[in-house]
Order: structure tokens, then sequence, then C-alpha cells
């Protein structure tokens, strides 16, 4: 599921506030993203996902994140190796309700 199909406004909004940070390889990602998996967490107030397979314990060597500034909710990355591997999306319930829905 490409992240541009199935959250488009999300998608956007990520290409945005990469470009004003300057983290101009990392929005040139957003267009091929795809949704692999959601989160898993539970919590009510989570829609994150993963864009890349969920590792077997913790990212290890080349692991940063990255903490965007959207208008609503919160945005973080996980980004491995130079590619964006996890999308954080906290407090944001309309994007949790199509995350839900593509993996319950």
């Amino acid at each position: 599921m490409l992240l541009t199909e199935t959250l488009p406004v999300l998608a956007q909004e990520l290409q945005q506030l990469l470009q004003a940070k300057n983290q101009l390889e990392l929005a040139a990602q957003v267009t091929a993203l795809k949704i692999v998996e959601g989160c898993g967490c539970g919590d009510d107030f989570c829609a994150s996902f993963y864009t890349q397979p969920k590792p077997k314990g913790a990212y290890g060597t080349g692991h940063y994140t990255l903490v965007l500034d959207p208008a609503d909710g919160m945005l973080i990355l996980d980004v491995v190796g130079g590619v964006i591997s996890f999308v954080e999306v906290l407090y944001r319930p309309e994007i949790r309700e199509k995350v839900l829905a593509a993996f319950p």
C-alpha cells in the first residue's frame, strides 16, 4: 500500500515538513513509501506504521530519529541507513482510523 494512495494528505505533509527541515533526500522518499505494517501497540492515540519490514529487536547501527513539527499531533521518523523505516504518528485520530482499517 503506497502512502501517497492510502494517506495522501499525510504523505504531502511529511514531504513538506522534511523539505522545511532541509531533509531533501528523505523528502524524495515519500512518494515511494509503502505502509508495510501497522504499529500494533494498541494505544488509542497511535496511528504509527512501518515503511520497511519490522526489525527483530532494535534497529542497530545507522538508526536515528527525526522529530517533525506538524500543525496537529506528533510525527517522528525512524531512519535506518538513510531510509525512512517507521513513521510514528500520534494524536491524529483521522489517520488512526485509516491505518486500523488497513491493518486491523
